[in-house]
């Protein structure tokens, strides 16, 4: 083996070891980064549940006191979901599941919705919308506090009849120039309160 050739050897392993080590480096970068995004992941979702359902409420671990649900026609949703109990000493105290308002004016608006065991609402939050800046998106707390609102109702507080928007004889506020935003979001918490009213008992039992 000539002089050319020994360095051009020495060459290619010192970049077979770079490649290795680079590799090596980047799989575990990888894998920590996806743990620290999974942590991130759940921690943020407790939050979320949490501005429901306060922590005095429930003393279980509501992240993993879970069902899965099918894709729900009374729901609107179109892949499997979670719903996410909330028990005081094994009492079941509330429920915490997805509802999709599928008419939005601009698309769907997906909903996070808590329900107390008596059927009355712990709280409202959208969690994903395309409504316009400025008239829609008034149904994001971060803009108004309308989705408050919902805080305490129930399917007998209004009645039937009054689940809807003002205009169309109801009791929720709507936005000046936007209306169909917020009856979009009143027909699916009502949804979600009709299918919680149907299957609350199953859906503790199921767990226990």
């Amino acid at each position: 083996m000539n002089q050319i050739q020994s360095h051009i050897l020495k060459i290619g392993l010192m970049l077979a070891v770079f490649a290795i080590v680079a590799t090596g480096l980047v799989s575990l970068t990888e894998i920590n980064t996806r743990d620290q995004i999974i942590k991130n992941e759940r921690q943020a979702l407790l939050a979320a549940l949490n501005e429901l359902v306060d922590t005095s409420r429930y003393d279980n671990d509501i992240l993993e006191d879970k069902l899965s649900l099918p894709a729900l026609a009374e729901l609107h949703t179109k892949s499997p979901t979670y719903i996410y109990l909330a028990r005081k000493e094994n009492t079941p105290i509330a429920a915490v599941f997805t509802s999709i308002a599928p008419n939005g004016y601009n698309g769907k608006i997906k909903l996070l919705v808590g329900i107390y065991f008596d059927g009355s609402l712990a709280g409202v939050r959208v969690i994903q919308h395309k409504e316009t800046p400025g008239l829609g998106d008034k149904i994001d707390l971060k803009k108004t506090d309308w989705i408050l609102g919902f805080n305490g109702l129930s399917l007998q507080s209004p009645n039937d009849s009054r689940w809807q928007v003002k205009k169309d004889g109801g009791d929720f506020d709507q936005f000046t120039g936007a209306t169909i935003t917020p009856r979009a979001v009143v027909s699916a918490v009502k949804n979600a309160l009709v299918y919680f009213d149907q299957h609350r008992d199953e859906l503790f039992e199921e767990t226990e």
